[in-house]
């Protein structure tokens, strides 16, 4: 299969990255996974946006000064937290592919990205980012999910805290004018 990226410069990227056969191995080691993107912003120059670390998957939006990069620093990323994170998977549940080239499955091989077009894209996926937690049902409202950027953006003064939730759906209608 002939895979190709696109690379347009300035650019953000909504990318989300799923572990190998969706096991859930990220909040468990969020130490590693955490050192792992502060190690590669060491070597390549990037923003991370928003990010919402689930268990078995990662979404982020990112923002590399030098778009050529970005594959680089998901590979840097991921390269770090595999060798850090010890062996998850049993190698007899390996696919052969895996065990032919000696990985230790810890992410699916391929990752999705998403070149974001234009500021009301930034914020339907910045916003997408944030629920996502309560969309899986891991929770009932965002600011009940400790691994993402929500609360940064809470103090920043661009959600209100909460936001995404009932509550806040519930106030919405409150304040809707239907006279």
């Amino acid at each position: 299969m002939n895979y190709r990226r696109v690379f347009v410069p300035n650019t953000y990227l909504h990318i989300i990255i799923t572990s190998y056969n969706k096991k859930p191995l990220f909040i468990d080691n969020i130490d590693i996974l955490r050192t792992a993107f502060k190690n590669t912003m060491q070597v390549y120059k990037y923003e991370i946006i928003a990010i919402c670390v689930l268990p078995e998957h990662i979404h982020l939006i990112l923002y590399p000064k030098d778009i050529n990069n970005y594959p680089k620093i998901i590979f840097s990323i991921k390269h770090y937290f595999s060798r850090n994170v010890g062996q998850v998977c049993p190698t007899d549940d390996l696919k052969i592919g895996y065990k032919n080239k000696q990985e230790k499955g810890i992410f699916q091989r391929r990752y999705w990205k998403h070149t974001i077009k234009n500021e009301e894209e930034l914020n339907k996926q910045i916003n997408y980012i944030h629920y996502n937690p309560v969309k899986h049902g891991y929770i009932h409202s965002v600011k009940d999910w400790d691994f993402s950027s929500f609360h940064k953006f809470v103090q920043l003064g661009l959600y209100e805290e909460n936001w995404g939730s009932l509550k806040d759906i519930e106030n919405n209608i409150k304040n809707l004018n239907f006279e």
